[in-house]
Formats: structure tokens, sequence, C-alpha cells
């Protein structure tokens, strides 16, 4: 009778978390991946039921289906939009939508993977750049442009990443260039080597080969030191992010965005990275 009555409470929990079908956005701290971050917000709200995780990268049957909508590099923080249920189906409209970033940059060097996190390949001089000459290289960035994806990066080649390509000492040609929108780019601060960028882009945009190509139309070179995503599509990291202390169910009941009845699928090249 005692097992009947504790078990009630965790098939309450768990149908609930069941019945969730829609969008929200979790806070991404600099270290871990993406897909990581996923995993232990997966885990908090399973624990809560009382009910085991299984492991996500089976292709089994899961008891809560969860993916995010687009991948933050292991070293940048911000919002991360996570479908849940039939709310995955609407991940590709967080990937082709407007994403917002503030970006810290530092001049005159320039590393493997165009961020704090690689190795120093390069340095050179950045005192002949001034503000001034700065803010005229960013509108050559504004508008539809074309971009060439970094080395280390989520895109693929043969079904793998090619940042685990590399890592495995495998010769990785770059993508080609391909077309991105910057809807608004500007210099917020300026103090040598370290300027602050604001960034506003659609889907397929890369900052650190914005900064990097920055670097070079200066006739210098620069990496991203800081990455923050501030936004993306209307979700807000001042509004509606969730901290890992509010990974609870009451906690997401509350900020969950309900997706239609079946969800609503956008077609785009990109797929949604998704745990099922």
């Amino acid at each position: 009778m005692a097992g009947s009555m504790s078990a009630a409470p965790v098939a309450s929990s768990l149908s609930k978390l069941q019945s969730l079908h829609g969008l929200l956005a979790i806070y991404k701290k600099q270290g871990p991946t993406s897909a990581d971050v996923l995993n232990a917000f997966k885990e908090a709200l399973c624990r809560e039921a009382g009910v085991e995780c299984t492991n996500p990268r089976k292709r089994r049957k899961q008891s809560l289906k969860m993916g995010h909508g687009g991948t933050l590099d292991s070293s940048a923080s911000g919002v991360l939009v996570v479908g849940v249920g039939n709310g995955t189906k609407m991940l590709s409209t967080m990937l082709s939508g407007s994403k917002k970033y503030i970006a810290v940059g530092e001049l005159g060097k320039a590393t493997d993977t165009l961020d704090a996190s690689g190795a120093v390949i390069l340095e050179k001089d950045f005192d002949h750049i001034t503000r001034e000459k700065m803010e005229e290289k960013l509108m050559l960035f504004t508008g539809d442009i074309m971009q060439v994806p970094p080395l280390y990066s989520a895109l693929k080649k043969d079904g793998q990443r090619l940042s685990v390509l590399l890592k495995k000492g495998h010769n990785v040609v770059a993508k080609p260039a391909r077309p991105v929108t910057v809807y608004s780019l500007t210099l917020q601060e300026f103090k040598p080597p370290l300027f602050t960028l604001d960034i506003e882009c659609g889907g397929g945009f890369y900052v650190r080969s914005l900064v990097d190509d920055l670097g070079k139309a200066l006739s210098s070179c620069a990496h991203v030191k800081e990455l923050i995503r501030t936004k993306q599509g209307q979700f807000t990291l001042q509004e509606h992010v969730l901290h890992e202390e509010k990974w609870t169910l009451e906690h997401v009941l509350k900020s969950l965005h309900p997706c239609p009845e079946g969800g609503q699928r956008l077609d785009h090249p990109e797929p949604p990275q998704v745990n099922t």
C-alpha cells in the first residue's frame, strides 16, 4: 500500500513532463558544450520526477524528448533555446531566425579556433588601428555578406564534426563561403587590444569568423575573447532564460511557450540538435 502511494507522485510528475510541448530558454554557462547543458537540464527534470534518464546517445525511446535550437561554442554563454516534446519540431525556426550577441574581441593575436580556447598562431601589430578605422571596416560586414565558416565548428563532413576531425589529426578543408545576413553591427567599446561588438544576425552566422575577418581587414589579426548570446528568436537573456537553480518542473511550466497542435516545422538546411 505504502509503495503504491509513493509511486503515485512519481507517475504524476512523469506524466506532467511527458505532456509538455513547446519552447523555452535556459542559460548556458562557459565551459560545457551545448549538448552537455541540454543533458544536464533534462537529467534535472527527470531526477525531480523520480525517473532515470536513459543515455541520450542511444536511439531508443526516451522518457522525455528534448533538443536545442542552435549550438553555442563551449567557451560561449547565454541563451540556449530548448524544445520539449513536439516543440522539437519548431527548433528549425530558431536556427534560421534572428540572434543577438555581445562579443569581446582581442586585436593582435589570431588563434587556430578563432577564439580564446585555441592556440595562438599569429601575432601582429595593432597600434595603427583607431576606433574610426574599425567602425569604417564594420560597414563591410553589415547586410547580406559571404562568410567562410571556421574550421573548428559544428559543421560536418562525412557525418563527423569538423572540430572532431581536426582533433583526430585529419586534414580538413574549409567549407566554401556561404551567404549570411548581419542586421546590425555596432562597436560598443574600443580599448585596444580589446573591443566590444553588438551584433544581430541571421542563421548560419559565425561571430568568430567575423572577428577574424575584421582583424585581417584592419591589416592585423584578432580573435574572440568572450561571447554572449543575448537573444534568440523571441527569447532574451534578461527576461526569459532559466538559470540552473530554476531547472525545475514548476519553473519550466511557467516559462514554456506552448507549440501549436502537432508542432510547426520550417525547412532549414541545418538540423536541430535533438535527443530522442
